[in-house]
């Protein structure tokens, strides 16, 4: 028993700040993929890997543990290309700047947001409107016409009005002010959504696949209201449920923070800030997949 324990290697202080390290990473990396697409690409992924690399190991695969070796260099590549929408969107977190703070007079853009997509419900008018945050957004807005005009419900309603210019396009709003309208929002690649989604919904939902924007869009077939966010889409929303909706996101954004704080704050995964983001998400019931 003691030869056992003496034959024991003890890591030194070093090897216990790697150890620290590693379980730091992996712990924050399984939390960002944690309800995204690629949790189970990852999970499937590593649970290969590690049958193969037990299998090896007990049965003296010598050929097989060869071949793994030599594609632990093809891995990283391979990471990169499989993950590369959830890369993207952390790369970005972590360079985003706030544009919308959460005092009363930036939030009043709410409201004339509302009144604009019930409006808009109500003729049956479709729209798409995109509520920019802290991930710019300039490579969309420069396929758009470039408008910088202070948000009204009545400027919203003249830009999607049928047969007008900008009426097919996507708006883009920044704090108070409309920057571009008659913009081309990105597809979602998704291919599990239900048939019924039209192209306005399926570009709001594949714009806050790239962004952390919330996009509202209102069907010119039904009049109903839905939003996205985060690639989730709610849709059959009521004017006082939009009004909370629109609240909760936008008041999340705290532009006088520094980089640091918005990236501890990102990595938070304490149970009071998971519990902040699965209540605004749980607004967001992901309809389209029924």
């Amino acid at each position: 028993m003691w030869r056992l324990i003496e034959q024991l290697h003890l890591p030194g202080w070093a090897g216990v700040v790697e150890i620290l390290v590693l379980a730091v990473a992996f712990y924050y990396l399984i939390g960002f993929f944690r309800g995204t697409r690629g949790a189970a690409v990852l999970s499937g992924l590593v649970l290969v890997v590690v049958l193969l690399l037990a299998l090896t190991h007990l049965v003296n695969l010598n050929t097989l543990s060869w071949i793994l070796q030599r594609f632990s260099v093809y891995l990283a590549v391979a990471f990169l290309i499989i993950f590369q929408p959830e890369i993207r969107r952390a790369l970005a977190e972590l360079g985003k700047q706030s544009v919308f703070n959460s005092d009363p007079a930036a939030l009043s853009v709410v409201e004339d947001i509302v009144a604009a997509a019930t409006n808009l419900a109500d003729q049956k008018i479709g729209a798409l409107i995109a509520i920019e945050r802290e991930i710019g957004t300039r490579h969309i807005q420069e396929a758009g016409t470039p408008l910088d005009s202070i948000v009204s419900p009545e400027l919203l309603a003249s830009i999607f009005y049928p047969n007008t210019p900008l009426h097919d396009g996507g708006a883009i709003i920044r704090g108070r002010r409309i920057v571009a309208a008659g913009c081309v929002f990105p597809l979602t690649q998704r291919t599990e959504l239900s048939k019924s989604l039209g192209m306005r919904h399926r570009a709001a939902i594949g714009f806050t696949e790239e962004t952390d924007a919330v996009v509202l869009v209102v069907s010119e077939e039904t009049g109903a209201i839905s939003v996205a966010y985060r690639g989730r889409l709610s849709r059959g929303i009521d004017e006082a449920r939009l009004r909370r909706i629109l609240g909760s996101i936008l008041a999340r954004s705290r532009p006088t923070q520094s980089g640091w704080s918005r990236v501890r704050e990102k990595l938070d995964l304490t149970p009071s800030a998971v519990a902040k983001t699965e209540a605004i998400l749980a607004e967001l019931t992901e309809e389209d997949e029924r």
